[in-house]
């Protein structure tokens, strides 16, 4: 396939210079880049209607555009002409690119930097349990007093609110099972219920957190590692209500009462596979759920209201976090490069399945378009009747112009809101 122009950038050209029959160069706004090869679009099939019509005016307008840049010496050369398994590779080639960039940015990241971690270490064990959200969480702490001596509903819907003691289910919260099977501040889990787990694996604390709340009212065996020394303990979770994951809500699970110490440590390259699947679980998530948070974006952006730190941020809010991050007297080097290469290797994850969306203009609209040729192709030949051709992308133009309208549109939300109404650390 011809190429007459490689670009990075768009708008007008700053600087080009020609090799070949190709041209390079750095257009003056850097958000991006573009690959121009000749013969996108195909020409109009014999049976096209030639009626006069406004949608069939653009379309043929944006045809007559594309074909100007074949030459007569283009003739095998043009994308459109090209068997569609080619095709396909080299619209998948762009986004595959960002997915190798990741993956080597995760790698080095995790086996030769490290990252962040939750480790198995207990930070606290807390004397009592209490509900999530328990009104007796905000009392003690402004009359800082003990929160284990305040009566309140142990359980039902009204869990955590305070009472009077003596009152049918009012009570001072009972001991936390971790304080009764005498698990310390300082100790470390090595093993839970015969498993053994890294203490800095970037999963291990997930699969403590996941045994206790499945195991409610079930003993759970452990062993933690205590000045040097390896101690087996039995603990029995028990039924509270605690926060999601996500932290919006609150669910009745098992609950044992310790809290982990966080730490910064390398992984092994065995590691790399199940952290980038976790990676990319997330980022699906996140591309997902992005329709439903425009909504409270634009109110954060127009009408005051406090920003979703879940939401979704752009180029500028990823600047600035990454500002405040550097800027983080307590973080070490190693720490900040981190951040860095994750961030990297984040951004280059998105767009590898942002680009593979299968919409017009995007490169998975291409690969979406040539498999669909393909498969009419198939059909037809099933059915005895012509290979019907090239798939005509040119009638989704109306379609492209949409999408275009729609990224630009949250383009521009976002950056209204990174900068009246940002995100930061605090």
């Amino acid at each position: 396939m011809r190429v007459p122009q490689f670009m990075v950038g768009f708008g007008p050209t700053v600087f080009s210079r020609r090799r070949g029959e190709t041209e390079y160069g750095v257009k003056a706004i850097p958000l991006g880049g573009y690959i121009r090869i000749v013969g996108m679009i195909p020409p109009a099939e014999e049976n096209e209607s030639t009626r006069a019509t406004r949608m069939r005016t653009f379309i043929a307008e944006v045809r007559g555009q594309a074909l100007d840049d074949v030459l007569p010496s283009d003739a095998g050369r043009v994308f459109y002409a090209k068997p569609w398994w080619q095709r396909v590779i080299v619209m998948f080639a762009g986004p595959f690119h960002n997915l190798v960039l990741a993956a080597v940015f995760f790698a080095v990241l995790l086996t030769a930097i490290g990252t962040n971690v939750i480790t198995t270490q207990l930070a606290s064990v807390p004397a009592c349990v209490v509900p999530a959200g328990a009104e007796s969480i905000d009392v003690a702490a402004e009359q800082d007093t003990d929160v284990c001596g305040i009566p309140i509903v142990t359980s039902g819907a009204d869990a955590g609110q305070l009472c009077e003691e003596g009152t049918p289910g009012c009570a001072e919260p009972v001991a936390s099972p971790a304080a009764e099977a005498g698990l310390q501040p300082g100790d470390t889990i090595v093993a839970i219920d015969g498993r053994t787990l890294d203490p800095t694996a970037y999963d291990s604390w997930t699969a403590v957190q996941q045994a206790i709340r499945g195991s409610e009212d079930e003993p759970l065996a452990l062993t933690v590692e205590r000045d040097g020394e390896t101690r087996e303990l039995t603990v029995t979770p028990i039924e509270n209500v605690v926060a999601t994951d996500d932290g919006e809500g609150t669910m009745t699970a098992g609950y044992l009462g310790v809290s982990p110490v966080f730490g910064f440590a390398r992984q092994s390259f065995s590691d790399l596979p199940g952290y980038f699947g976790m990676v990319v679980s997330q980022s699906v998530q996140r591309l997902v759920e992005i329709p439903e948070r425009v909504p409270q974006l634009f109110r954060a952006a127009f009408l005051g209201e406090e920003r979703d730190v879940d939401g979704p941020i752009g180029v500028v809010g990823v600047g600035r976090i990454s500002g405040e991050v550097f800027a983080i007297e307590e973080f070490s080097g190693a720490q900040k490069l981190s951040f860095f290469l994750g961030l990297l290797a984040s951004v280059n994850l998105v767009l590898f399945l942002f680009n593979l969306l299968p919409i017009y203009p995007l490169d998975g609209g291409h690969v979406a378009g040539a498999l669909y040729e393909k498969a009419r192709s198939v059909v037809a030949r099933w059915r005895g009747r012509p290979d019907p051709g090239p798939f005509d992308i040119a009638r989704l133009m109306p379609v492209a112009y949409v999408v275009a309208g729609l990224f630009i549109a949250l383009s521009g939300l976002l950056l209204i809101a990174d900068v009246v109404n940002p995100i930061t650390l605090q």
